[in-house]
Protein backbone atom coordinates (compact mmCIF):
# COMPACT_ATOMS: atom_id res chain seq x y z
CA UNK A 1 0.00 0.00 0.00
CA UNK A 2 1.35 3.70 -0.74
CA UNK A 3 2.17 5.34 2.70
CA UNK A 4 1.38 8.61 0.63
CA UNK A 5 -2.00 8.40 0.66
CA UNK A 6 -4.22 10.60 2.65
CA UNK A 7 -6.65 7.94 3.71
CA UNK A 8 -8.86 10.13 5.27
CA UNK A 9 -9.94 11.82 1.76
CA UNK A 10 -9.02 8.11 0.06
CA UNK A 11 -12.16 6.87 2.49
CA UNK A 12 -14.02 9.56 1.81
CA UNK A 13 -13.89 9.28 -2.25
CA UNK A 14 -14.83 5.62 -1.65
CA UNK A 15 -17.82 6.59 0.70
CA UNK A 16 -18.91 9.52 -1.77
CA UNK A 17 -19.00 7.17 -5.03
CA UNK A 18 -21.33 4.48 -2.61
CA UNK A 19 -23.98 7.72 -1.74
CA UNK A 20 -23.48 8.60 -5.88
CA UNK A 21 -25.18 5.04 -6.85
CA UNK A 22 -27.29 4.76 -3.30
CA UNK A 23 -28.78 8.48 -5.07
CA UNK A 24 -29.50 7.31 -8.77
CA UNK A 25 -30.91 4.06 -7.10
CA UNK A 26 -33.27 6.06 -5.56
CA UNK A 27 -34.68 8.51 -7.58
CA UNK A 28 -37.89 5.64 -8.87
CA UNK A 29 -38.92 5.56 -5.16
CA UNK A 30 -39.32 9.28 -4.69
CA UNK A 31 -43.31 10.36 -3.44
CA UNK A 32 -43.12 13.44 -5.08
CA UNK A 33 -42.68 11.96 -8.67
CA UNK A 34 -45.90 11.54 -10.97
CA UNK A 35 -48.08 8.07 -11.20
CA UNK A 36 -46.93 7.12 -14.70
CA UNK A 37 -43.21 7.48 -16.20
CA UNK A 38 -42.60 10.44 -18.44
CA UNK A 39 -43.26 10.00 -22.37
CA UNK A 40 -40.03 9.76 -23.84
CA UNK A 41 -40.88 11.70 -27.11
CA UNK A 42 -42.18 14.78 -24.81
CA UNK A 43 -40.55 17.96 -23.75
CA UNK A 44 -39.18 18.88 -21.16
CA UNK A 45 -38.19 15.49 -21.34
CA UNK A 46 -38.25 14.98 -17.49
CA UNK A 47 -37.05 10.99 -18.36
CA UNK A 48 -33.12 12.39 -18.63
CA UNK A 49 -33.14 13.37 -14.68
CA UNK A 50 -36.02 10.93 -13.68
CA UNK A 51 -35.68 8.06 -15.82
CA UNK A 52 -37.48 5.35 -13.93
CA UNK A 53 -40.33 5.87 -12.47
CA UNK A 54 -41.86 2.86 -10.19
CA UNK A 55 -45.22 2.72 -8.22
CA UNK A 56 -43.79 2.07 -5.06
CA UNK A 57 -42.37 5.47 -2.88
CA UNK A 58 -41.46 6.45 0.07
CA UNK A 59 -40.98 9.95 1.21
CA UNK A 60 -37.32 9.49 3.07
CA UNK A 61 -36.26 9.04 -0.52
CA UNK A 62 -36.79 12.95 -1.15
CA UNK A 63 -34.98 13.44 2.03
CA UNK A 64 -32.16 11.69 1.00
CA UNK A 65 -31.99 12.79 -2.69
CA UNK A 66 -32.35 16.36 -1.67
CA UNK A 67 -29.77 16.47 0.98
CA UNK A 68 -27.28 14.69 -1.55
CA UNK A 69 -28.24 17.16 -4.44
CA UNK A 70 -27.26 20.25 -2.17
CA UNK A 71 -24.43 18.45 -0.76
CA UNK A 72 -22.85 15.98 -2.54
CA UNK A 73 -22.25 17.55 -5.94
CA UNK A 74 -20.11 20.83 -4.65
CA UNK A 75 -18.07 18.28 -2.36
CA UNK A 76 -17.49 16.31 -5.49
CA UNK A 77 -16.34 19.84 -6.80
CA UNK A 78 -14.15 20.44 -3.86
CA UNK A 79 -12.62 17.48 -3.68
CA UNK A 80 -11.73 17.84 -7.79
CA UNK A 81 -10.25 21.02 -7.07
CA UNK A 82 -8.55 19.79 -3.67
CA UNK A 83 -5.79 17.45 -5.22
CA UNK A 84 -5.95 19.79 -8.37
CA UNK A 85 -2.80 22.19 -7.31
CA UNK A 86 -0.54 18.82 -6.55
CA UNK A 87 -0.29 17.72 -9.77
CA UNK A 88 -0.41 20.92 -11.63
CA UNK A 89 3.02 21.54 -9.77
CA UNK A 90 3.91 17.76 -10.46
CA UNK A 91 3.31 18.18 -14.36
CA UNK A 92 3.05 21.56 -15.71
CA UNK A 93 0.16 23.40 -17.08
CA UNK A 94 0.33 21.65 -20.54
CA UNK A 95 0.64 18.22 -19.17
CA UNK A 96 -1.52 19.04 -16.65
CA UNK A 97 -4.13 19.69 -19.64
CA UNK A 98 -3.44 16.97 -21.57
CA UNK A 99 -3.59 14.09 -18.78
CA UNK A 100 -6.54 15.84 -18.05
CA UNK A 101 -8.49 15.08 -21.47
CA UNK A 102 -7.40 11.35 -21.24
CA UNK A 103 -8.73 11.04 -18.35
CA UNK A 104 -11.83 13.26 -18.46
CA UNK A 105 -12.71 14.80 -22.04
CA UNK A 106 -12.40 11.28 -23.88
CA UNK A 107 -13.63 9.05 -20.72
CA UNK A 108 -16.82 11.52 -20.87
CA UNK A 109 -17.07 11.26 -25.08
CA UNK A 110 -16.84 7.47 -24.55
CA UNK A 111 -19.43 7.29 -22.00
CA UNK A 112 -21.84 9.54 -23.76
CA UNK A 113 -21.38 7.98 -26.62
CA UNK A 114 -21.72 4.50 -26.20
CA UNK A 115 -23.42 3.77 -22.05
CA UNK A 116 -25.43 7.15 -21.83
CA UNK A 117 -27.78 5.45 -25.01
CA UNK A 118 -27.86 1.72 -23.44
CA UNK A 119 -28.98 3.19 -19.91
CA UNK A 120 -31.31 5.55 -21.10
CA UNK A 121 -32.85 2.33 -23.62
CA UNK A 122 -34.47 0.90 -20.14
CA UNK A 123 -36.06 4.62 -19.60
CA UNK A 124 -37.68 4.04 -23.32
CA UNK A 125 -39.21 1.13 -22.40
CA UNK A 126 -40.95 1.97 -20.00
CA UNK A 127 -43.39 3.91 -22.39
CA UNK A 128 -42.56 2.42 -25.86
CA UNK A 129 -45.10 1.20 -28.39
CA UNK A 130 -42.40 -0.49 -29.85
CA UNK A 131 -39.79 -1.48 -27.56
CA UNK A 132 -36.94 -2.94 -29.76
CA UNK A 133 -33.62 -1.89 -29.94
CA UNK A 134 -34.21 -0.15 -33.89
CA UNK A 135 -36.75 1.96 -33.02
CA UNK A 136 -35.16 2.78 -29.39
CA UNK A 137 -32.53 4.19 -31.85
CA UNK A 138 -34.79 5.89 -34.06
CA UNK A 139 -36.56 7.82 -31.46
CA UNK A 140 -32.92 8.52 -29.60
CA UNK A 141 -31.95 10.17 -32.89
CA UNK A 142 -35.06 12.49 -33.46
CA UNK A 143 -34.19 14.01 -30.05
CA UNK A 144 -33.13 17.64 -29.89
CA UNK A 145 -30.09 16.85 -27.22
CA UNK A 146 -28.15 13.59 -26.57
CA UNK A 147 -28.31 13.08 -22.84
CA UNK A 148 -25.35 12.43 -20.79
CA UNK A 149 -26.97 11.53 -17.85
CA UNK A 150 -24.58 11.65 -14.98
CA UNK A 151 -21.52 12.49 -16.92
CA UNK A 152 -22.93 15.74 -17.24
CA UNK A 153 -20.06 16.38 -13.98
CA UNK A 154 -17.07 15.59 -16.08
CA UNK A 155 -17.45 17.94 -18.83
CA UNK A 156 -17.85 20.06 -16.02
CA UNK A 157 -14.63 19.06 -14.20
CA UNK A 158 -12.56 18.95 -17.12
CA UNK A 159 -13.95 22.78 -17.92
CA UNK A 160 -12.84 24.09 -14.55
CA UNK A 161 -9.27 22.00 -14.82
CA UNK A 162 -8.56 23.80 -18.11
CA UNK A 163 -9.24 27.02 -16.47
CA UNK A 164 -6.71 26.41 -13.07
CA UNK A 165 -4.48 24.90 -15.72
CA UNK A 166 -4.76 28.26 -17.90
CA UNK A 167 -4.34 30.56 -14.52
CA UNK A 168 -1.17 28.75 -13.55
CA UNK A 169 -0.16 29.00 -16.76
CA UNK A 170 -0.61 32.89 -17.66
CA UNK A 171 -0.89 34.05 -13.75
CA UNK A 172 1.60 31.43 -11.91
CA UNK A 173 1.08 34.10 -8.54
CA UNK A 174 -2.90 33.28 -8.02
CA UNK A 175 -2.19 29.79 -6.52
CA UNK A 176 0.01 31.77 -4.08
CA UNK A 177 -2.16 34.00 -3.17
CA UNK A 178 -4.84 31.26 -2.73
CA UNK A 179 -2.48 29.84 -0.93
CA UNK A 180 -1.97 32.14 1.51
CA UNK A 181 -5.61 32.77 1.80
CA UNK A 182 -5.95 29.32 2.87
CA UNK A 183 -2.82 29.18 5.66
CA UNK A 184 -5.07 32.55 7.25
CA UNK A 185 -8.40 30.67 7.30
CA UNK A 186 -5.98 27.13 8.84
CA UNK A 187 -7.69 28.32 12.54
CA UNK A 188 -10.88 29.57 11.42
CA UNK A 189 -13.50 27.22 9.74
CA UNK A 190 -16.06 29.53 10.51
CA UNK A 191 -14.96 32.51 8.15
CA UNK A 192 -14.01 29.66 5.73
CA UNK A 193 -17.58 28.80 5.73
CA UNK A 194 -18.66 32.14 5.94
CA UNK A 195 -16.69 33.17 2.63
CA UNK A 196 -18.06 29.50 0.56
CA UNK A 197 -21.86 31.00 2.07
CA UNK A 198 -21.40 34.36 1.20
CA UNK A 199 -19.47 33.65 -2.34
CA UNK A 200 -22.04 30.95 -3.60
CA UNK A 201 -24.58 33.50 -2.46
CA UNK A 202 -23.00 35.80 -5.23
CA UNK A 203 -22.83 32.78 -7.87
CA UNK A 204 -25.84 31.18 -7.44
CA UNK A 205 -29.04 33.33 -5.92
CA UNK A 206 -29.14 35.76 -8.94
CA UNK A 207 -29.35 32.85 -11.25
CA UNK A 208 -31.50 30.66 -9.29
CA UNK A 209 -34.00 34.16 -9.42
CA UNK A 210 -33.78 34.00 -13.07
CA UNK A 211 -33.86 30.15 -14.06
CA UNK A 212 -35.58 28.92 -11.26
CA UNK A 213 -33.22 26.53 -9.53
CA UNK A 214 -34.54 23.67 -10.56
CA UNK A 215 -34.25 24.37 -14.98
CA UNK A 216 -31.25 22.54 -17.02
CA UNK A 217 -30.10 23.33 -20.82
CA UNK A 218 -29.13 20.63 -23.16
CA UNK A 219 -27.19 21.09 -25.82
CA UNK A 220 -26.30 18.22 -27.55
CA UNK A 221 -24.48 15.81 -24.97
CA UNK A 222 -23.58 19.61 -23.15
CA UNK A 223 -26.17 19.86 -19.79
CA UNK A 224 -26.20 21.96 -17.05
CA UNK A 225 -27.95 23.02 -14.24
CA UNK A 226 -28.86 27.43 -15.01
CA UNK A 227 -28.48 28.24 -11.71
CA UNK A 228 -25.24 26.50 -10.96
CA UNK A 229 -22.23 26.70 -12.33
CA UNK A 230 -21.01 29.86 -10.84
CA UNK A 231 -21.67 27.77 -7.59
CA UNK A 232 -19.67 25.07 -8.77
CA UNK A 233 -17.01 26.83 -9.72
CA UNK A 234 -16.60 28.46 -6.05
CA UNK A 235 -16.08 25.02 -4.57
CA UNK A 236 -13.65 24.03 -6.95
CA UNK A 237 -11.55 26.88 -6.02
CA UNK A 238 -11.84 26.69 -2.68
CA UNK A 239 -10.60 23.34 -2.96
CA UNK A 240 -7.86 24.44 -5.56
CA UNK A 241 -7.04 26.88 -2.56
CA UNK A 242 -6.66 24.20 0.53
CA UNK A 243 -4.23 22.20 -1.69
CA UNK A 244 -2.15 24.60 -2.37
CA UNK A 245 -1.66 26.00 1.23
CA UNK A 246 -1.17 21.79 1.52
CA UNK A 247 -3.98 19.31 3.37
CA UNK A 248 -1.72 18.32 6.24
CA UNK A 249 -1.37 22.56 7.84
CA UNK A 250 -4.49 23.48 6.72
CA UNK A 251 -8.44 23.50 8.31
CA UNK A 252 -8.64 20.17 6.88
CA UNK A 253 -5.77 18.39 8.88
CA UNK A 254 -6.76 15.59 10.65
CA UNK A 255 -6.51 17.39 14.22
CA UNK A 256 -7.63 20.35 12.77
CA UNK A 257 -11.27 22.13 13.80
CA UNK A 258 -13.08 20.62 11.15
CA UNK A 259 -12.52 17.44 11.94
CA UNK A 260 -12.78 17.85 16.04
CA UNK A 261 -15.89 19.78 16.34
CA UNK A 262 -18.01 17.38 13.36
CA UNK A 263 -20.74 16.86 15.20
CA UNK A 264 -21.32 20.65 15.32
CA UNK A 265 -20.92 20.47 11.47
CA UNK A 266 -23.32 17.55 11.19
CA UNK A 267 -25.92 19.08 13.41
CA UNK A 268 -25.56 22.87 11.41
CA UNK A 269 -26.02 20.92 7.95
CA UNK A 270 -29.01 19.47 9.34
CA UNK A 271 -30.53 22.75 10.92
CA UNK A 272 -29.90 24.45 7.35
CA UNK A 273 -31.00 21.67 5.17
CA UNK A 274 -34.16 21.79 7.19
CA UNK A 275 -34.72 25.38 6.95
CA UNK A 276 -34.14 25.27 2.93
CA UNK A 277 -36.46 21.98 2.57
CA UNK A 278 -39.11 24.24 4.65
CA UNK A 279 -38.69 27.62 2.74
CA UNK A 280 -38.15 25.39 -0.96
CA UNK A 281 -41.52 24.23 -0.29
CA UNK A 282 -43.24 27.72 -0.06
CA UNK A 283 -42.49 27.95 -3.85
CA UNK A 284 -43.24 24.42 -5.10
CA UNK A 285 -45.18 23.20 -7.12
CA UNK A 286 -44.27 26.59 -9.68
CA UNK A 287 -41.38 28.60 -8.72
CA UNK A 288 -42.13 31.35 -10.83
CA UNK A 289 -46.22 31.60 -9.85
CA UNK A 290 -45.04 31.84 -6.27
CA UNK A 291 -44.79 35.34 -3.95
CA UNK A 292 -40.97 37.45 -4.48
CA UNK A 293 -39.86 37.19 -1.17
CA UNK A 294 -40.63 32.94 -0.80
CA UNK A 295 -38.18 32.73 -3.67
CA UNK A 296 -35.72 35.16 -2.65
CA UNK A 297 -35.71 33.32 0.94
CA UNK A 298 -35.27 29.42 -0.66
CA UNK A 299 -32.71 31.25 -2.50
CA UNK A 300 -30.97 32.62 -0.14
CA UNK A 301 -31.00 29.64 2.12
CA UNK A 302 -29.44 27.48 -0.37
CA UNK A 303 -25.74 28.41 0.13
CA UNK A 304 -26.00 27.63 3.85
CA UNK A 305 -27.56 24.36 2.97
CA UNK A 306 -24.82 23.65 0.75
CA UNK A 307 -21.92 24.98 2.71
CA UNK A 308 -23.05 23.38 5.77
CA UNK A 309 -23.38 20.07 4.06
CA UNK A 310 -20.04 19.86 2.43
CA UNK A 311 -18.29 21.06 5.89
CA UNK A 312 -20.32 18.06 7.85
CA UNK A 313 -19.08 15.26 4.71
CA UNK A 314 -15.52 17.00 5.22
CA UNK A 315 -15.69 16.61 9.21
CA UNK A 316 -16.99 13.62 8.74
CA UNK A 317 -14.46 11.95 6.69
CA UNK A 318 -11.28 13.55 8.76
CA UNK A 319 -12.84 12.27 11.46
CA UNK A 320 -14.17 8.78 11.63
CA UNK A 321 -12.52 7.74 8.39
CA UNK A 322 -9.24 7.61 9.74
CA UNK A 323 -8.35 4.18 9.47
CA UNK A 324 -7.31 2.20 6.54
CA UNK A 325 -9.04 -0.88 4.68
CA UNK A 326 -8.95 -2.79 2.56
CA UNK A 327 -12.15 -3.09 0.80
CA UNK A 328 -12.39 0.76 1.13
CA UNK A 329 -9.40 1.08 -0.53
CA UNK A 330 -10.70 -1.23 -3.33
CA UNK A 331 -13.29 0.86 -3.68
CA UNK A 332 -11.66 4.11 -4.14
CA UNK A 333 -9.03 3.03 -6.69
CA UNK A 334 -12.67 1.79 -8.57
CA UNK A 335 -14.43 5.20 -7.58
CA UNK A 336 -13.92 7.03 -11.03
CA UNK A 337 -14.63 3.89 -13.40
CA UNK A 338 -17.83 3.03 -11.00
CA UNK A 339 -18.96 6.48 -11.60
CA UNK A 340 -18.92 6.51 -15.65
CA UNK A 341 -20.68 2.85 -15.97
CA UNK A 342 -23.08 2.98 -12.48
CA UNK A 343 -25.74 4.15 -14.22
CA UNK A 344 -26.64 1.76 -17.22
CA UNK A 345 -26.81 -1.20 -14.03
CA UNK A 346 -29.12 1.71 -11.83
CA UNK A 347 -31.49 1.89 -14.46
CA UNK A 348 -31.96 -1.70 -15.74
CA UNK A 349 -32.06 -3.36 -12.44
CA UNK A 350 -34.60 -0.35 -12.05
CA UNK A 351 -36.59 -1.62 -14.91
CA UNK A 352 -36.33 -4.88 -14.08
CA UNK A 353 -37.76 -4.29 -10.71
CA UNK A 354 -41.03 -1.92 -12.09
CA UNK A 355 -43.87 -4.16 -11.28
CA UNK A 356 -42.77 -6.37 -8.61
CA UNK A 357 -44.48 -6.65 -4.92
CA UNK A 358 -41.70 -5.32 -3.07
CA UNK A 359 -41.90 -1.69 -0.84
CA UNK A 360 -39.53 1.01 -2.17
CA UNK A 361 -36.82 0.53 0.57
CA UNK A 362 -36.28 -3.09 -0.31
CA UNK A 363 -36.53 -2.19 -3.78
CA UNK A 364 -33.59 0.44 -3.76
CA UNK A 365 -31.25 -1.70 -1.37
CA UNK A 366 -31.63 -3.84 -4.36
CA UNK A 367 -30.92 -1.53 -6.82
CA UNK A 368 -28.01 -0.07 -5.28
CA UNK A 369 -26.20 -2.96 -4.16
CA UNK A 370 -26.52 -5.25 -7.38
CA UNK A 371 -25.03 -1.54 -9.29
CA UNK A 372 -22.57 -1.37 -7.10
CA UNK A 373 -21.36 -4.72 -7.42
CA UNK A 374 -21.80 -5.23 -10.88
CA UNK A 375 -20.06 -1.69 -11.32
CA UNK A 376 -17.38 -2.27 -8.85
CA UNK A 377 -16.66 -5.61 -10.84
CA UNK A 378 -16.68 -4.71 -14.21
CA UNK A 379 -14.01 -1.57 -13.56
CA UNK A 380 -11.89 -3.95 -11.58
CA UNK A 381 -11.95 -7.04 -14.28
CA UNK A 382 -11.64 -4.17 -16.76
CA UNK A 383 -7.88 -2.76 -15.34
CA UNK A 384 -6.67 -6.05 -14.32
CA UNK A 385 -7.18 -7.24 -18.12
CA UNK A 386 -5.95 -3.59 -19.19
CA UNK A 387 -2.84 -3.61 -16.85
CA UNK A 388 -2.06 -7.43 -17.73
CA UNK A 389 0.61 -6.16 -20.33
CA UNK A 390 1.63 -3.45 -18.72
CA UNK A 391 2.62 -5.70 -15.42
CA UNK A 392 4.34 -7.98 -17.66
CA UNK A 393 6.64 -5.04 -19.55
CA UNK A 394 7.32 -3.69 -15.49
CA UNK A 395 8.29 -7.29 -14.56
CA UNK A 396 10.66 -7.62 -17.55
CA UNK A 397 11.80 -4.04 -16.84
CA UNK A 398 12.69 -4.91 -13.09
CA UNK A 399 14.73 -8.07 -14.18
CA UNK A 400 16.41 -5.92 -16.71
CA UNK A 401 17.06 -3.25 -13.70
CA UNK A 402 18.39 -5.63 -11.23
CA UNK A 403 21.21 -7.03 -13.39
CA UNK A 404 22.43 -2.92 -13.52
CA UNK A 405 25.30 -2.22 -10.89
CA UNK A 406 24.35 -0.06 -8.13
CA UNK A 407 25.79 2.91 -9.15
CA UNK A 408 24.74 2.51 -12.66
CA UNK A 409 21.47 1.77 -11.42
CA UNK A 410 21.19 5.18 -9.73
CA UNK A 411 21.61 7.04 -12.50
CA UNK A 412 19.33 4.85 -14.47
CA UNK A 413 16.79 6.43 -11.93
CA UNK A 414 17.87 10.25 -11.79
CA UNK A 415 17.44 9.50 -15.79
CA UNK A 416 13.77 8.45 -15.72
CA UNK A 417 12.82 10.76 -13.04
Amino acid sequence: MNSNVNVPFSNLRAVVILIVVAFHSALPYLASQPAQPFAFDAAPYRWIAFPIIDQQRWFGFDLFCAWQDISLMPLMFFLAGLFAPASLGRKGAIRYLADRWWRIGLPFVLAVAILSPLAYYASYRLTAVDPSLSAFWQHWRELPMWPSGPQWFLWQVFVLGALASALYGFAPHWGEALSRWAGRLSERPLLFFAWLVGMSALAYIPLAMIFTPWAWSNVGPISFQYSRPLHYLVYFFAGFAIGAYGCDRSLLRVDGPVARYWLAWLAGAVICMGAWGGLTSLTLPDWNASPLVDRLAAAAAFPFASAAGVMAYLGMGLRLLRARDRLLDSLSANAYGIYLVHYVFVLWVGYALVGEPLNAVFKMIIVSSAALLLSWTTVAGARAIIGMPFRRAGKARARRYSAIPVTARSLTRYDEG
